[in-house]
């Protein structure tokens, strides 16, 4: 999963990275925020969601220790990382300035 992880996250485009686990209640509650989300920007920005305990590599790679923790990445790198719920419109807030780069 690492390559393909690395695949998802490596290009030019915005991807935000949604680690979850199927046990955690936090998590599922995040879910229909991210659809909103998806809704809110209109394709300028991929979500792409990782169960932790599935790809235990991966969550170690990028010392995820607790879920949700969301990550926004372009070419590879993480421009910003969070833990917990976030409202969608705060979520938005805190993305634009990223999709104006």
């Amino acid at each position: 999963m690492n390559a393909k992880f690395n695949e998802l996250v490596g290009g030019d485009a915005l991807v935000l990275v949604d680690f979850f686990a199927e046990w955690c209640g936090p998590c599922k509650s995040m879910a229909p925020i991210l659809v909103e989300l998806h809704r809110r920007m209109e394709g300028r920005l991929r979500i792409v969601k990782i169960d932790v305990d599935r790809n235990p590599t991966v969550a170690q790679t990028y010392r995820v220790q607790g879920v949700p923790t969301l990550a926004l990445f372009r070419n590879g790198e993480i421009l910003w990382r969070q833990s917990g719920v976030l409202p969608a419109a705060e979520l938005q807030r805190v993305l634009e300035p990223f999709l104006n780069r």
